[in-house]
This record gives structure tokens, C-alpha cells and sequence, in this order.
């Protein structure tokens, strides 16, 4: 019953409210200005994933290199992809929390999040 609550709210909740944001601050600062606001931020944070994303293989590199096993970076790297696929979704919560995981200090909070839910 869980899942199918949080199938729901990722499907037909959040996108109808991003579509109402979308057409609300389109009214208010016009629909090429929002439009633009979405592209920009689709191609920003395509960079930064793909620079954290980097990152984040490199970290797996070492520590396996090092005999350490790279759960907690693994763990990054999942958190990274759906933050990245955020980033490219139109809508502005949905960018919000894709720049939220995006950087390092917050995306450790969502980590942790997902090792309390595994």
C-alpha cells in the first residue's frame, strides 16, 4: 500500500503541480522568460552531474583500489542519476530537488534518507 501511495504522488500529484506552477509563474513572467528558465536549468545541471558524476567514479575508483568497498559513494552515484533525471524533467520543484542533490553537503542528507529506506 506504501508503494503504491508513493507511485501516485511521483505520477500524477507532482506533475500536475509542477504544470500548475508552470502556468502560473508563465502568467507572471511570461511564458518565453519560463520556458527559458527551464532550458537553462536542464543544461546547467546536466553539467554539474555529469562534473559530480565524475567525481563520483573517481571516489569509487579509489576506495576499490584501496580494498574498501564503495557502498556509501554507490549509494552517491544512485542519488546523483535521479537527481540528474530531476534536473532534466520540466518544473520548477523538480529542480529544486535535483540542485539540492546535486551538491555534495545536501546530497549526503538524501543518502542518508535512502540507507533509512534500504
Amino acid at each position: 500500500m506504501r508503494i503504491l501511495i508513493i507511485l501516485i504522488l511521483l505520477f500524477t500529484v507532482i506533475p500536475v503541480l509542477e504544470l500548475w506552477l508552470l502556468i502560473r509563474i508563465g502568467t507572471l513572467i511570461g511564458a518565453e522568460i519560463t520556458i527559458g528558465i527551464v532550458l537553462v536549468t536542464g543544461i546547467i545541471g546536466g553539467v554539474l552531474v555529469k562534473q559530480q558524476g565524475l567525481s563520483i567514479i573517481s571516489k569509487i575508483k579509489s576506495q576499490l583500489s584501496s580494498g574498501e568497498f564503495p557502498g556509501d559513494a554507490i549509494l552517491e552515484g544512485v542519488i546523483l542519476l535521479a537527481g540528474g533525471l530531476l534536473l532534466i524533467t520540466p518544473g520548477f520543484l523538480t529542480d529544486l530537488t535535483g540542485f539540492l542533490i546535486v551538491i555534495p553537503y545536501t546530497r549526503k542528507i538524501f543518502v542518508n534518507i535512502l540507507k533509512r529506506f534500504l
